[in-house]
């Protein structure tokens, strides 16, 4: 038996199967990744926060953590000299190998968020990866603070759709900066690293990113002077945030 099939009819079958088979390899694919569409909730929505209100008097400091131990103690004299508290991003495990630094941090009235677990590469992570390392940090972070932590800072400022997700969901705010000091980088002086903040036109409400760096501990002093003399307050991301 022969049978004759429309030219027609046989490509809309063909397009019928390819659509059908791109579809399946997506949820495929997504679900692999580890990346759920939830149909209650709208991810689009949810954005990192990289500075606050700029009718804010306040600018925020904040010092990534997860390495630095020996320069830790001349921020905290600083800091303490000047009456100020600032956000110490920390990840779960520097806390964990050093509870005494840790403690001092917190004893000193400084917020505390976190760095994720590990300083990883966040951005390249699935969403059950994203959970894993956020809640892990969570677990060790707040038995110091002995209160709920809600801003995460993720490592090198990367994040993917999946790190959205899992921050929200844990109820977390992603924050990243306003003001890089880039103070890691080699030639990164005390000088550098002052430059690099007040070149820039807009404080109020912005987030200052600093590290635990032996420079940044020297810059640190002029960096607070030069805020006053600005008329601003150095203070936490939760206080740039509060307007």
């Amino acid at each position: 038996m022969v049978i004759i099939i429309n030219k027609k009819f046989a490509r809309l079958v063909i397009a019928f199967i390819l659509i059908t088979l791109i579809i399946t390899i997506g949820f495929v694919t997504l679900r692999r990744g580890n990346t759920e569409v939830f149909s209650n909730y709208n991810y689009t929505t949810v954005k990192p926060i990289d500075r606050g209100s700029e009718d804010s008097k306040y600018i925020a400091f904040t010092c990534n953590v997860d390495w630095g131990n020996e320069v830790l103690p001349d921020i905290l004299e600083t800091l303490d000299k000047e009456k100020i508290k600032i956000t110490f991003f920390i990840t779960g495990r520097w806390a964990k190998q050093f509870p005494d630094l840790m403690q001092q941090i917190v004893d000193a009235g400084h917020e505390i968020g976190s760095h994720g677990y590990q300083h990883l590469d966040y951005g390249s992570l699935a969403l059950d990866k994203n959970e894993e390392q956020i809640q892990k940090a969570d677990e060790i972070l707040s038995k110091y603070t002995m209160e709920k932590i809600s801003l995460f800072a993720p490592p090198s400022g990367s994040y993917n759709e999946n790190t959205l997700i899992a921050s929200n969901k844990l109820g977390y705010k992603t924050i990243l900066w306003t003001i890089d000091t880039i103070d890691w980088r080699a030639g990164s002086t005390k000088d550098v690293i002052i430059d690099r903040v007040l070149k820039k036109d807009k404080f109020n409400g912005a987030i200052v990113l600093m590290h635990p760096m032996p420079e940044t501990a020297k810059a640190l002093p002029k960096l607070i002077e030069a805020m006053r003399e600005k008329g601003l307050e150095v203070g936490r991301v939760s206080d740039v945030l509060a307007e």
